[in-house]
């Protein structure tokens, strides 16, 4: 149901169909950001082949009659990339119950309508951690890869693998009401439980996975720093992942929970909100990225307050706040892995890059923060050969802005131009 409709929003101008790439054309450059040498260079010509850079060059002519994209008067960056967002999703607001009031259609094109609204803003990669419906993210991704729908490239996790009554299941109303079973897809009692859950989402389509290791701030009945799953259930399910050649990721604000998903075996932690001192140094050891959301508490403060979002919502994140962004500023001094993770959906989408000043205020330079939306980003997503830099063989996504990012990083919410695998969508 999901793929037909999905398909079918072409007929509403969602579509932007990536056709195979025949031909060579040239970029150029007035400035060229390259985050892995952290370093930005003066003008330049990148030369596209088949939708990925084949060279990059002085800037000077382009070969007569040569398709050229004249960006000279702007900065060029790789395409951003978001590693906590959730496209396929309703979206945040103050009824406990408002994943049950959409169908999977309507699911369908709010999630055509999110992906293409994160691209426009310079995001042609992200991590989808998970909707409510199971596979929405999934069938999502697949639409993009046909070219149904306009959207970035996707790392989808299925469903949220989550204790029963937990951070991932949707709560807070009267307890005759049946959840649909596509919204409990992801639900353990135990370790055995764990392996065959997470067997069952890959076999339909994750490309990794998502456990909800501690209660959530947006759920009703579960708290922040508690844990949930345990470490046996949690270490099950990277087993599974490591044997099919992926990776798992936690969703942990409490610290006694990050540091038992870190030992379980997760590749990164999204929140990280209550890390301990315990727990930065456990993450720089292991070699384990912190995908911290320091914008997102503001947000939820000022908007959650306004529309009365439910008071145990409100209090989590007053709870949450200052202590996730001391943890990040304690996280960069320490030089743990740092990627950039928004919880899009939470706050609407394209607006992603509203955390990049944030990155800064709390002890990144822009630079370091640019990293983290491309090459750290990439490299988390195992996908540094494709993404994340415009050195040759990665693919074309590439964004332009106006001014300096790294003497500004604000710069970042003003995208004029998107490129995804050498096709301009904006």
């Amino acid at each position: 149901m999901i793929r037909t409709l999905l398909a079918a929003t072409a007929a509403l101008g969602l579509a932007a169909a990536l056709p195979a790439h025949a031909e060579t054309l040239y970029v150029r450059a007035g400035h060229l950001v390259d985050p892995e040498a952290g370093a930005v260079l003066g003008p330049r010509l990148l030369r596209v082949e088949d939708g990925r850079v084949a060279a990059v060059l002085p800037d000077g002519p382009v070969p007569k009659g040569a398709k050229l994209v004249d960006w000279s008067a702007f900065t060029v960056l790789p395409g951003l990339i978001d590693c906590h967002v959730h496209l396929a999703d309703t979206g945040q607001t103050a009824n406990v119950a408002e994943p049950l009031l959409h169908s999977p259609m309507e699911i369908a094109y709010l999630g055509a309508r999110h992906a293409r609204e994160t691209l426009m803003a310079g995001f042609t990669t992200v991590h989808d951690v998970g909707s409510f419906r199971a596979f929405a993210d999934v069938e999502l991704r697949d639409a993009i890869n046909r070219g149904d729908v306009a959207g970035p490239r996707m790392q989808a996790v299925g469903a949220y693998v989550t204790v029963p009554g937990g951070g991932g299941e949707v709560t807070g109303f009267s307890p005759e009401v049946r959840v649909p079973e596509d919204m409990r897809a992801g639900v353990v009692r135990g370790a055995d439980d764990a392996r065959i859950k997470v067997n069952y989402l890959f076999q339909h389509g994750a490309d990794s996975i998502k456990l909800i290791a501690t209660g959530a701030v947006l759920a009703t009945g579960t708290e922040a720093g508690q844990q949930e799953l345990t470490e046996d259930e949690m270490r099950a399910a990277v087993e599974v992942a490591t044997a099919r050649k992926s990776w798992v990721t936690a969703h942990a604000h409490g610290a006694e929970g990050i540091k038992s998903a870190i030992r379980a075996g997760v590749r990164a932690i999204e929140h990280a909100s209550l890390i301990d001192d315990e727990g930065i140094a456990l993450a720089k050891a292991k070699g384990v990225w912190l995908d911290m959301d320091i914008y997102n508490g503001d947000y939820i403060a000022e908007v959650g307050r306004r529309e009365k979002w439910p008071e145990n919502y409100l209090r989590k994140n007053d709870e949450t706040t200052e202590a996730q962004r001391e943890g990040f500023r304690k996280a960069v001094k320490a030089g743990v892995r740092l990627s950039f993770g928004t919880d899009a959906g939470v706050y609407p989408h394209g607006q992603n890059a509203r955390q990049f000043a944030y990155m800064v205020r709390y002890g990144m330079t822009p630079m370091q923060a640019i990293q983290a939306a491309t090459t750290s980003a990439a490299a988390l997503l195992n996908w540094s050969k494709d993404v994340g830099a415009l050195s040759p063989g990665h693919y074309a996504d590439m964004i332009a802005v106006e001014g300096d990012p790294t003497a500004d990083v604000t710069i970042l919410e003003r995208v004029a131009h998107v490129m995804k695998g050498g096709e301009v969508v904006r």
